[in-house]
C-alpha cells in the first residue's frame, strides 16, 4: 500500500505527462508545424499517438492504475522523444544548451520513472 506522500509522488509525476500530452493538443498545428521543421515523418500522427501515450500512461500512473506498465511506457516515451525532439548535439550556443538541459531534466524524469516502475 502506497503511503501519501508516495501518492502524491505518483499524482506529481503522471500529471506532469498528462499536462504535456493536453498541452500539445491544444497547440496541435504550432507542435506539429516545429516537429516538421525538425524532420519528423509523419508529424501529425506521431505527435497524437504521443501525446495519447502521455495522457493515458500518466492518468493510470497518477490514479494507480498498472502502474508499473505506465511508468515503462512513459519511460520509453520520454527516451524516444528526447532522442528524436531534444538532438542537443545537433546545435550550438544558447539553444544547444536550451535543448542539452532539457535533455539532462527528461533523463531525471526516466529515473523517477524507474522507481514508480518498482513500486
Amino acid at each position: 500500500m502506497a503511503t501519501m506522500a508516495e501518492n502524491l509522488g505518483f499524482i506529481l509525476l503522471g500529471g506532469v505527462f498528462v499536462w504535456a500530452g493536453v498541452e500539445h493538443f491544444w497547440n496541435f498545428r504550432t507542435v506539429t508545424g516545429y516537429l516538421t521543421d525538425k524532420g519528423f515523418p509523419a508529424a501529425a500522427l506521431l505527435l497524437a499517438l504521443g501525446s495519447i501515450v502521455e495522457i493515458v500512461a500518466g492518468l493510470c500512473l497518477a490514479i494507480g492504475v498498472m502502474r508499473p506498465y505506465a511508468a515503462v511506457a512513459l519511460i520509453l516515451f520520454t527516451i524516444a522523444a528526447s532522442l528524436m525532439a531534444l538532438n542537443f548535439w545537433r546545435y550550438t550556443g544558447a539553444e544547444r544548451q536550451g535543448l542539452r538541459s532539457s535533455f539532462i531534466i527528461n533523463f531525471a524524469v526516466v529515473g523517477g520513472l524507474i522507481l514508480a516502475a518498482a513500486a
